[in-house]
Order: structure tokens, then C-alpha cells, then sequence
């Protein structure tokens, strides 16, 4: 073993029998993410305990060991690739729920619990958890956690930070510290755990979440609706949210995607679409149904191409069966797809696609715009065939022009995925020298020798 750290590494395996292993294909396979970076560890720990993560940060930290934490690694943008090597700690094994409490709407989670399974188990209890990224059926409560994740129910009930009432955390010291609680409301002291939602891996490690609950909604119904253009497609959404109605989802796609989609899943409303729009809407039966007649009334004075309606989970899921299609039929186009989580204003949504379709013109490359409209956070997805002369370069040049026109118009670089790798470049730009100063001494604060997940953007 040539690392600098294999005399330690081969202590912390004695001190953690099972926990630490050093076999080279387990350290390829916890080198990266689904970014396009990787970088091998030279150790992967799979602690089953909060204690076990307390040693073996408490050893990194003694020793100067780089330590990168990892949840289920579905990160895009390399979040958790251990850039100066050292000791994964992936916290796969930590998988138990290990209580819901439906008269407290509570659940107490360990962080290495899929998400999907999460919610299936909260509502056979007729609770509710909502924060629901595309990849709930494969990635960690943890994962989640540490990047803030959201999803299309984001536009009515936000997205995890809103549900973290507490957390238990390992510091880089190895220092155990429970913070928040409970509650559904607590004053006491700083938002201390609002801190670590969010922070990517670099001030703590969270090994349990105590989570908000809500009741489960009886009825749901949505509506698919076909349209022309993109313009007639965003102006509807905005007659939507002008008239006082207040969807659980409403997501949009151009007609990259849809022509992309109609090849992969034959859905015959895809063919020849310009744009789509979904609107689901939940509550108790009556009301919805109510609304969705309304909303589809609406909805037809735009002139549609069609309106497809949902009623029930059965119906609707059908609806989201083609949705969550969009990514898997990109990837299908044989085309590397550089996935941007970028956030404007709602204001700007038809600036935004005008915008694209300009930057695929003066860049001669796709661009494949869907997501979460109703909050603005559109997966702007830039579309290369890496085969091709200067595709890198002309890549780069879209991507700059795409985050200096969205942080020009008060947006953010990125709503759900985080900077990891992919958007370091972009940090100085997105934020102030200021708040990157801030950032520092929060940093420096929690983690003085800089052993957590080092290389990244602070």
C-alpha cells in the first residue's frame, strides 16, 4: 500500500474489525458518484453505530486523515468523491427507522434508509412525509439531508430542510452532539441543525434525523396537458398560481424531452407536443375534485393540445410513470447529459427557455430544459456528444453563459444537487466574498485541521 496513511489505516482496521476494509474493488466502488469524476480512497468504512463513526473520526482527526462521507451515491455532482483519498465512511449499514410516532408526527431515522422506503412505511401509519427527489427509491435519508434535496412536491411543502426538526451529528473531533428536538416548534438557542442540511459533508456527519411528519392526504388528481409552445405552457402556470391555487407539483418540459420520452415509452399524447405540463393537486376528495374541474377549465381556455386528467393514486402515478422517464430518455439519445439544477425567479421562466434555445443555437448543442416550474428550478440539462471537436469547449462556454444569465437575473446555480465538484468553479461567482469569508470560519470552527470532505468548496 503506497498512501501516506496505510500504517494508521491498518490500526483503525484492528480498532473496527468489520467496519474498515481496504480491498481494492471496494475502494473503486465507493470512488465516486454519478458525477464524472472519481478518485479512489484508500479505506471504506461501513460503521453500523453513531459510536463507531465517533472512532473513527476521532482517529482521522488525530492522524490528519482525510474522512468524506457518503450516503447511497446518487449525487450529481460529485459530492462525495474523496478527493485527497483517505477513509470513506458510507453509512449504508446505519439503515434502521427506528421509530414513527403518528400522535407526534414524528419519525427517528438512522441516515442510510432510502427514502422511498421511508415514506411507505410512514404512511401505512396514514402519515405523511413529502420530500421527494427522482431518485427517492434509491437514495438515503442522509444523502438527502446533507444536500437539501427537494423535488416536484417542493412547490407546496417544501423541500427537506422544512422537515428536519432534529439531528444527532458526529464532528470532525469525534464529538457526538444532539441538536434540535422533537418539537414542531423549539426556540431554544440557534437553528444549530439547520446548519448541517445542506453542508455537503464538510462540517459533521449526521448518524440520525428526527424528521416532521404530516397527515397523509386522502385524494389526489392531477392533469396532463399538451401545448403548442413553451410560452403558452408557462403562461398557463402562471394563470394557475395568479388565480390562488397552490398545487403539490407543477413541472414542465420542452420538446427535447418530450420527442426524447415519445421514443422511449410510445406515449402517442408525446407525439408532436411543444410542451408539457403537469399539475397535481391533493387534499380531501371532494375539494379536489372540485378543483381539478376548475383548474382543467382553466386550463382549456389556453387552447391545449389536449388535457389528460388523473383521478386517484393509480391514474395519477400513471402520469408521473412518464415523468420520471424524462432522465433514462435523455440518456437514451447517446448523448453525455450535463445536468444543471439551476433556480430562477418565477417571473423568469420564459426568459429562461428563450435563453436556452438561443444557447443551443450559438453553441450548436441541445439543451433539454424540465423540472420543478412552479418554484422555478428547471434541470437545464446540456447535451454533448463528447466524440466531436471542441464539444468540451463549447460545452464549457454554454454552461458559463447559462450561470452568469441566471445568477444576472437573481437565480441560483444549483436548487437541489449542491456544488460538490461540478459547480466549484462556479462558487466564487455565485456567492460573495463575504459570505465565502463566513462560510470559512463556520468551516474552520467545526472542522480546524480540515479533514472533512477536503478539496471541495470551502
Amino acid at each position: 500500500m503506497n498512501s501516506p496513511y496505510a500504517r494508521y489505516l491498518a490500526k483503525l482496521e484492528k480498532l473496527l474489525p468489520g467496519d474498515i476494509t481496504l480491498a481494492p474493488a471496494t475502494l473503486s466502488r465507493y470512488s465516486g458518484d454519478k458525477w464524472f469524476a472519481t478518485h479512489l480512497p484508500d479505506a471504506v468504512a461501513l460503521p453500523r453505530s453513531t459510536k463507531s463513526v465517533a472512532t473513527i473520526l476521532r482517529f482521522a482527526n488525530k492522524h490528519g486523515i482525510p474522512v468524506t462521507a457518503r450516503g447511497a451515491g446518487h449525487g450529481y455532482v460529485g459530492g462525495c468523491v474523496p478527493l485527497r483519498g483517505g477513509i470513506v465512511i458510507s453509512l449504508e449499514r446505519m439503515n434502521r427507522i427506528k421509530e414513527i410516532n403518528a400522535g407526534d408526527f414524528v419519525v427517528v431515522t438512522q441516515p442510510g434508509v432510502i427514502t422511498a422506503t421511508l415514506q411507505t412505511e410512514v404512511e401505512k401509519q396514514n402519515r405523511y412525509y413529502p420530500p421527494d427527489p427522482a431518485s427517492r427509491s434509491e437514495s438515503s435519508i442522509g444523502g438527502n439531508i446533507i444536500t437539501n434535496a427537494g423535488g416536484p412536491r417542493c412547490l407546496k411543502y417544501g423541500v427537506t430542510r422544512d422537515y428536519v426538526l432534529g439531528l444527532e451529528v458526529v464532528l470532525a473531533d469525534g464529538t457526538i452532539v444532539r441538536l434540535g428536538s422533537r418539537t414542531h416548534k423549539n426556540k431554544t438557542g440557534f437553528d444549530l441543525h439547520r446548519l448541517f442540511v445542506g453542508s455537503e459533508g464538510l462540517l459533521g456527519i449526521v448518524t440520525e434525523a428526527t424528521l416532521k411528519l404530516l397527515p397523509l392526504p386522502p385524494y389526489r388528481a392531477n392533469l396532463a396537458v399538451g401545448f403548442r409552445s413553451m410560452r403558452s405552457a408557462v403562461r398557463t402556470l402562471h394563470a394557475i398560481l395568479g388565480a390562488g391555487f397552490l398545487p403539490a407539483a407543477a413541472e414542465l418540459a420542452d420538446s427535447f424531452t418530450l420527442a426524447a420520452a415519445y421514443k422511449r415509452t410510445k406515449s402517442e399524447r408525446l407525439r408532436g407536443c411543444r410542451a408539457h405540463l403537469i399539475v397535481e393537486v391533493d387534499g380531501q376528495r371532494n375539494s379536489v375534485r372540485s378543483e381539478i374541474q376548475t383548474l382543467g377549465r382553466m386550463i382549456g381556455e389556453q387552447k391545449p393540445l389536449f388535457i389528460e386528467t388523473g383521478l386517484g393514486d393509480k391514474q395519477c402515478e400513471a402520469v408521473w410513470k412518464i415523468r420520471r422517464e424524462f432522465s433514462y430518455s435523455l440518456r437514451d439519445t447517446g448523448l453525455t447529459k450535463l445536468n444543471q439544477d439551476i433556480v430562477v425567479p418565477r417571473s423568469r421562466l420564459e426568459d429562461l427557455f428563450d435563453f436556452a434555445a438561443r444557447l443551443q443555437k450559438k453553441h450548436n448543442l441541445q439543451l433539454a430544459c424540465f423540472g420543478h416550474a412552479g418554484d422555478g428550478n428547471i434541470h437545464t440539462n446540456i447535451m454533448v456528444d463528447f466524440t466531436l471537436p471542441a464539444a468540451k469547449k463549447r460545452s464549457e462556454a454554454a454552461l458559463d453563459e447559462l450561470f452568469h444569465k441566471v445568477l444576472a437575473w437573481g437565480g441560483s446555480i444549483t436548487g437541489e444537487h449542491g456544488i460538490g465538484i461540478a459547480k466549484k468553479r462556479w462558487w466564487p461567482l455565485a456567492v460573495s466574498p463575504e459570505s465565502r469569508d463566513l462560510h470559512r470560519t463556520i468551516k474552520l470552527a467545526l472542522d480546524p485541521k480540515a479533514i472533512l470532505n477536503p478539496g471541495k468548496f470551502v
